[in-house]
């Protein structure tokens, strides 16, 4: 079964989300909104098939990457999120919340084997 096949978001703590999405934007040409900007990028095996990576930068005091104690989160793609998390269980890997499901896709969030939490996403491509 192929598990994850490619990074879908990085995401950082910050001291102010919104000067950081300044300087980024002003230094490094990032278009940036209040969620951070997304990157846009062609699968390699079927050009025609377009997919995002996103980049966001988090308030210091979120409680979005709890119950992780790092200031960051790493998004993964994955292809079959409810195979996968059935997997993991039987695996004793930590699933933080339950699967939800929005417009873009579905997502889940789980415990590495240090505590870090990650995202994992079933985009809707």
């Amino acid at each position: 079964m192929k598990k994850v096949t490619g990074i879908g978001g990085i995401f950082f703590k910050c001291k102010d989300p919104k000067a950081i999405n300044e300087w980024y934007k002003t230094h490094l040409g990032f278009d940036t909104t209040p969620y951070g900007t997304s990157f846009e990028w062609r699968e390699a095996d079927d050009s025609t098939k377009k997919g995002l990576t996103q980049w966001n930068p988090f308030a210091e005091n979120t409680k979005y990457f709890e119950p992780s104690a790092k200031d960051f989160m790493i998004n993964y793609r994955v292809d079959n999120l409810e195979a996968l998390v059935e997997e993991l269980r039987k695996e004793n890997v930590t699933i933080v919340d339950k699967i939800e499901t929005y417009d873009y896709g579905k997502f889940v969030h789980i415990l590495d084997l240090e505590g870090n939490k990650i995202q994992l996403w079933e985009p809707k491509d």
